[in-house]
């Protein structure tokens, strides 16, 4: 039997606006709280391990999060796609492993230039290549091809966004220049998976489609997405109830001998001669911390 392949019209835009608009969203999202928590790593030695695992989570589920609900817009003319369960799972591991090899570089080893770079590349290769196992998760009746510069194109965002993204972790601590950093990392992220997505190509060959049904994609995916959700609620919900978000910094400081962070178990700060916490009292004035 000859098999003849045609290419099929793609989309990544299946549901308008909509989809793009949601993935921003959580991209933003993950890099937001993945921000306050290595913040707060800064400021809790003690606890510096628990707070930028749960910044690589955060950042993790908020990238994967982003690419899966991308791909609730992704269609081809013609044919019905189905993802990979196990494909697709171990996308978000990678996702949140390779964020976490940066993460940790840049809490434990500072931000100098060379160990930016090196974090930066590592996470920057992991990101692109957790989108395109995602990717190797998708069946269709056909082939997918890529556009080898495009591709090539997205990695090097991908580096660029993940080098950034650590730099701002290291650097950027003020509630209102994180969150503005969280919205431009979304913007990065972004660009990278759908300048991805401009890579690629579908065949269709002259053989049966899934049987599988649009609704049961969506349905699919929705399922695949709540896991992440729930996390960044979790995450959510400890980075907004800890003390240095309920108050100013003065005030966490003059309490830090009885607050004890949701996160951290016992005292968030060592106990300070009251000469000391004078002197530094002046200092924190002015300032604002989520």
């Amino acid at each position: 039997m000859t098999v003849t392949a045609t290419a099929a019209t793609v989309s990544d835009f299946y549901y308008g606006a909509v989809t793009p608009v949601a993935a921003y969203l959580m991209a933003c999202l993950g890099a937001a709280l993945g921000l306050r928590c290595t913040t707060r790593s800064l400021r809790r030695p003690q606890h510096r391990a628990r707070w930028l695992a749960l910044g690589a989570i955060s950042i993790g589920c908020g990238i994967w999060t982003m690419h899966f609900i991308a791909m609730i817009g992704f269609s081809v003319e013609g044919a019905l796609v189905s993802y990979d369960t196990t494909k697709t799972i171990l996308s978000l591991f990678v996702a949140i492993a390779v964020v976490a090899i940066g993460v940790f570089l840049v809490g434990y080893r500072g931000g100098s230039p060379l160990n930016l770079g090196v974090a930066g590349t590592v996470t920057g290769l992991g990101v692109a290549a957790m989108h395109y196992l995602g990717m190797a998760a998708i069946h269709t009746n056909g082939t997918i091809h890529y556009a080898v510069p495009t591709v090539v194109l997205s990695v090097v965002i991908a580096i660029a966004a993940a080098t950034a993204a650590l730099w701002v972790v290291v650097s950027i601590h003020a509630l209102w220049a994180s969150l503005g950093a969280s919205l431009v990392m979304g913007v990065a992220v972004t660009g990278m998976h759908y300048t991805g997505m401009a890579a690629v190509s579908v065949h269709l060959t002259n053989l049966a489609g899934s049987s599988q049904s649009s609704a049961d994609l969506v349905a699919f995916l929705l399922v695949m997405l709540a896991g992440p959700l729930i996390v960044l609620l979790v995450a959510a919900v400890i980075v907004m109830f800890d003390p240095d978000m309920m108050i100013g910094d003065a005030e966490a400081k003059a309490l830090e001998s009885t607050a004890a962070p949701l996160f951290g178990g016992d005292s968030a700060f060592p106990p300070k001669e009251p000469a000391q916490a004078a002197q530094s009292a002046p200092q924190s004035q002015g300032r604002t911390s989520w």
